[in-house]
């Protein structure tokens, strides 16, 4: 698990678990009820969050791509540290939380100028509350709107489609020896990873471009296109709830996509759970050996077999196992198998 992919993977899966615990309850609530139903403070903190959290994922997205470029396209250059991804993973969320700072100041709960809720008793009516952003004019609206398309979608793309197409690329041309039966074994071992790890490539590009598009569209559209009143309360009531829900896919979906590809990631999460279930039979074992020694009762109760041939499996691994605490050995690169062959047949 300790891999600098594999942070990179774990930072984008805990940004996109805060998009899923506290963006998206209150985003839902706010599209089945009329209008916003909670205070300013929930507004900014929701905001807030939401804002910092898809900063964050989409920033470890171009890292991982800059991380997989260096790796593929450059094979001979040194690799990232685990302290330096730490450090990149830290500038990441310093960089999210200062591009959003000024939404969060300037999200308000407004009342609706333009139409009231009515109760049904008496034909009374209820004010409608939305959580906006309150700009002192349109122009500085504008071009924050203008420096968040630039640097948390347009620039990022960018980025992310460059670098996966001169990996593609690369893996494309990469040259593997035929000679002989284990050369044609070899190839096709080969070609079959390259296939994955392409089409994982396009997979990533094209969900980031159609997951996002719709929203930026809209947000564009609105400060851009001059829109009439009832224009824009037709695209904050039925479109933008869509757009949205479907950008929010786009952070449920990336740790799956990620960690489905990545088949180191999968192994390191495997051998952590049945390192677990190691451990704590054998914290178990020791807690029943002690109380059999003191009451003269108790026996020491015998692993499963299962279970014993997890930890049989994680100690031929080279895993080390403690009473309640396990340690992983360094694993290589999420595509080290391709990096090998890049670094025997040439890959510039």
């Amino acid at each position: 698990m300790r891999t600098v992919t594999n942070l990179f993977i774990l930072n984008l899966a805990v940004s996109d678990l805060l998009v899923g615990i506290f963006c998206m309850p209150t985003t839902l609530l706010d599209n089945i009820i009329a209008g916003w139903p909670f205070g300013s403070m929930v507004c900014k903190m929701s905001g807030m969050v939401q804002g910092i959290s898809v900063s964050a994922s989409v920033f470890t997205l171009v890292a991982i791509a800059v991380d997989r470029f260096r790796s593929i396209v450059y094979p001979f250059k040194q690799k990232l540290t685990i302290s330096t991804a730490v450090v990149i993973i830290v500038v990441i969320w310093v960089l999210a939380i200062a591009i959003m700072c000024p939404s969060a100041v300037m999200l308000q709960v407004q009342e609706e100028k333009y139409f009231r809720v009515i109760l049904g008793y008496n034909n009374q009516t209820s004010p409608v509350y939305w959580c906006r952003e309150d700009w002192p004019n349109q122009e500085m609206r504008k071009i924050y709107t203008t420096v968040l398309f630039a640097n948390i979608y347009l620039a990022p793309l960018s980025l992310i489609v460059i670098m996966y197409a001169r990996i593609g690329i690369a893996l494309f041309n990469t040259a593997v020896p035929t000679t002989g039966k284990h050369g044609q074994e070899q190839r096709h071992a080969v070609s079959k990873k390259k296939q994955k790890v392409i089409k994982m490539l396009i997979t990533v590009a094209l969900l980031f471009i159609l997951s996002w598009l719709p929203l930026w569209t809209l947000m564009m559209l609105s400060d851009y296109a001059n829109l009439t009143e009832v224009q824009l309360q037709v695209i904050n009531i039925y479109i933008y709830p869509f757009a949205h829900w479907l950008a929010f896919f786009n952070s449920s979906i990336n740790p799956i996509i990620y960690g489905f590809f990545n088949e180191n990631f999968r192994r390191g999460f495997q051998a952590a759970f049945k390192l677990q279930l190691c451990s704590g039979e054998m914290f178990r074992r020791d807690i029943y050996s002690q109380r059999g020694q003191s009451n003269a009762i108790l026996p020491a109760a015998p692993c499963q077999p299962a279970q014993d041939q997890a930890c049989k499996k994680a100690e031929d691994e080279g895993k080390t196992v403690k009473k309640g605490n396990w340690m992983i050995n360094q694993q290589d690169l999420m595509m080290e198998d391709l990096e090998k062959s890049s670094n025997n047949n040439g890959v510039k």
